[in-house]
């Protein structure tokens, strides 16, 4: 039988004081997973060390020049911080029409989106290829990177940008026993999402893409996340899962 524990492993989320990232950390926890957590605030950090009892880290993503000494720093950390799973679910969005979007709001979604993600998951893979240690890296992307969705210009980019990074690193990596997948949401009620989903006329029309009716809840994605980041999905890379209730098959 396949087992889905991950006892004995260790993940980093980023993001994880809350929204979907928190559900994620929470979830790997559960199935025995020691998991540290990042946020760009102290604020954050506190959250993640009371929910999970580990340590968290400040770490934003869209200054790249503190990613590389940062991954150092954990993974030469005295206390034998040595990760077997990441996780990138931090990300942004600045929804607004192609029309009206600012270079400020493009560099910092692409920043953080993709850029950051990259120059993280490149760090971490380091570590991994140098110790000769297997790894497994489940990106959050997003259903904007299969469909285009209105007034997401930039962030279907970057979230399409993900998915053909997560290709290659799959490919490249392969050899070194590295994993790269990624599990790509509809939209999830979070503290990210409110507002657009309580817009009027907007939720509903949304709404109505979804064939299975319902936007998802974070309890929704963990199970895709906890399955590609274990030894069960361990023939499985270079792949998106669609966790979208249909809303990509139309």
């Amino acid at each position: 039988m396949l087992t889905f524990s991950l006892e004995g492993k260790t993940a980093l989320v980023t993001g994880a004081n809350r929204g979907l990232g928190k559900a994620i950390a929470g979830a790997l926890a559960e199935l025995g997973a020691t998991v540290y957590g990042t946020s760009r605030t102290e604020t954050g950090v506190k959250q993640i060390e009371s929910d999970l009892g580990t340590e968290g880290f400040v770490l934003d993503l869209e200054d790249v020049h503190t990613i590389a000494p940062f991954v150092e720093r954990v993974g030469t950390d005295p206390r034998g911080i040595s990760l077997d799973i990441l996780v990138n679910n931090a990300g942004i969005n600045h929804p607004a029409p192609a029309l009206d979007v600012t270079v400020e709001q493009w560099d910092s979604m692409v920043d953080t989106n993709l850029r950051g993600t990259f120059f993280l998951t490149q760090a971490v893979a380091k570590h991994w290829v140098s110790a000769g240690a297997r790894g497994a890296v489940v990106n959050i992307g997003s259903q904007a990177g299969t469909v285009g969705i209105e007034e997401r210009a930039v962030y279907c980019t970057t979230k399409g940008g993900l998915d053909q990074l997560t290709k290659v690193l799959a490919i490249e990596w392969a050899e070194h026993s590295i994993r790269v997948n990624t599990v790509a949401p509809t939209f999830v009620r979070t503290e990210m999402t409110a507002e657009t989903l309580s817009r009027p006329g907007w939720g509903d029309t949304l709404r109505g893409r979804i064939p299975l009716g319902r936007f998802g809840e974070p309890e929704d994605i963990i199970g895709a996340v906890a399955f590609l980041a274990g030894d069960a999905a361990g023939l499985i890379t270079g792949h998106t899962l669609l966790v979208d209730g249909g809303y990509t098959a139309w």
